[in-house]
């Protein structure tokens, strides 16, 4: 007897979108089952992006045909996938930010009786979806989105999109701000609309991840379909050979340790969240810090950097104490901050790629009233060069650019003058495998030509096979410095925990 096999929920045939002459998209074929975790992987600027835009009615394809079981359908706005219940995660956050949460999470589906909105109730109903959903960070739904770290908020861009009935959910990189604790609630959550036969396409760079949540991985690689597999039934290292065309012997390239002077000596540094810090970093020395999100790593890289005032502790740079109080200070003294957020807090995204890499140069180019064109193009050139930017023209939009490329040159318009110190926040976040190589490659070249670093990541395994010395941190303070190579992955997440004295 022949077993009738249910058609997938949703099914992708010969999908080709092209902006102008560029094609995004080229004849690319996908499929996700009922109760499946399909992820769907490949570099920044693979044609992920384009693809959900797709499925989201926000972009709609040249060629090919979409699929919702046996029923073609065609989605030309938001609206019609909103009616096929396909609930679309964006990486980006696309919250009000000066509503509260509650409000965030109904928008547009407040409860309402003899036409008042009935707050108490949405409220409620709020605090007990995320509950249910094992979101309890987020413990007052009164609060304003705006007063919330970027973690919290996207716990509730993730809470909004599951508050309503989904058929297929889609998830662009939703962990990339999220604590241990916060992923595995998140994952609870997944595997649970999973068994109620809920089609889910995840997209994420985190390969453990991927191994550990996902049924099936589909490839893409410069807008084609690669290849589709069982996540058992293949190797990490074919994964990401299929993403860069190419074997990545060593995907964390420790750079040789050689450490001169020290540069960099802090004692008894105290902000705001930040409490009585002290630690030392050499030149040619990459200091990792590990914390879970809040924990106070990037409040310590602000207050280096002058961002936040500084209450007590003194800085040394070359041995000698400076007074940081802003940006601008900390620059004078050679110390660069790259932060977390590329595309809020270090990049202009509506503005080009040479304005970016030449605005904190302006100096160098523009004399009184003259502007010396030449040397704008030089500078531009020996960045985009020298890190390997892959861009159509220096003068499109940087927005315009994959994550790897904008972190590309976020990092390298600073290398115009090199820095004594270089503080780099979150620097793969978001990105592909193929960009953080480079970016590895490009941070031991950095070191072995002398400067001092301090990584700050989330990922444990990046920060083991990086740095030479690694600092834990745990709820605004530093609670110890290891060295890299006699500290196990393991050993390191029960010293973040509080499983470790």
């Amino acid at each position: 007897m022949s077993v009738v096999r249910a058609a997938p929920l949703l099914r992708l045939q010969g999908i080709t979108r092209r902006f102008g002459s560029v094609t995004a998209l080229d004849d690319v074929s996908f499929a996700v089952e009922p109760g499946e975790i399909h992820t769907l992987l490949g570099e920044n600027g693979a044609g992920k992006s384009t693809l959900i835009k797709i499925l989201g009615g926000i972009y709609q394809p040249d060629a090919g045909e979409i699929w919702c079981g046996e029923k073609r359908v065609e989605l030309r706005h938001v609206s019609d996938a909103d009616q096929l219940k396909i609930r679309l995660i964006h990486q980006e956050l696309s919250l009000a930010p000066n509503l509260t949460v509650a409000e965030n999470i109904f928008l547009g589906r407040e409860p309402v009786r003899y036409g008042l909105l009935q707050r108490r109730e949405m409220n409620r109903q709020a605090g007990a979806l995320l509950s249910r959903l094992g979101l309890t960070e987020i413990r007052d739904v009164t609060a304003v989105v705006s007063q919330l770290s970027t973690a919290h908020q996207q716990l509730v861009e993730i809470a909004r999109a599951l508050s309503q009935e989904a058929r297929v959910l889609i998830l662009d990189e939703p962990t990339s701000s999220l604590s241990e604790t916060e992923v595995e609630a998140l994952f609870t959550t997944l595997r649970q609309l999973k068994a109620q036969g809920v089609g889910i396409i995840y997209i994420s760079h985190r390969m453990e991840e991927i191994t550990r949540l996902s049924d099936r991985i589909t490839v893409l690689r410069d807008g084609k379909t690669v290849g589709t597999a069982k996540t058992g039934e293949i190797a990490p290292a074919t994964l990401i050979e299929w993403m860069v065309g190419r074997d990545i012997k060593e995907h964390f390239p420790r750079p040789p340790y050689e450490p001169g002077e020290f540069a960099l000596k802090v004692t008894g540094l105290s902000s705001a969240c930040v409490h009585d810090v002290s630690f030392e970093l050499r030149y040619g020395e990459v200091l990792g810090l590990s914390g879970l999100v809040g924990a106070g790593r990037t409040e310590l890289a602000r207050a280096l950097f002058g961002v936040d005032r500084i209450l007590e502790g003194t800085i040394f740079i070359d041995g000698k104490a400076v007074q940081i109080n802003s940006p601008r200070d900390a620059l004078r003294q050679g110390l660069v901050l790259v932060p977390e957020d590329r595309k809020h807090q270090g990049l202009i995204t509506e503005q080009s790629v040479a304005f970016n890499i030449t605005l904190p140069w302006l100096k160098k180019w523009i004399h009184g009233l003259r502007f010396d064109e030449q040397s704008r193009n030089e500078i531009v050139d020996r960045t985009v060069k020298g890190f390997g930017v892959r861009l159509s023209d220096p003068e499109q939009p940087v927005r315009d650019l994959s994550g790897g490329n904008q972190q590309k040159v976020l990092v390298g318009r600073w290398m115009e003058e090199p820095p004594k110190i270089l503080i780099l926040d979150e620097p793969t976040r978001g990105i592909d495998v193929g960009a953080r190589e480079d970016l590895y490659r490009l941070i031991g070249e950095l070191v072995r030509q002398g400067m001092a670093l301090i990584l700050i990541s989330s990922d444990l395994d990046e920060v083991l096979n990086i740095s030479h010395q690694v600092g834990t941190f745990q709820a605004g303070r530093l609670t110890g410095v290891y060295p890299a190579e006699k500290i196990t992955a393991t050993q390191m997440m029960q010293k973040l925990t509080g499983g470790e004295a």
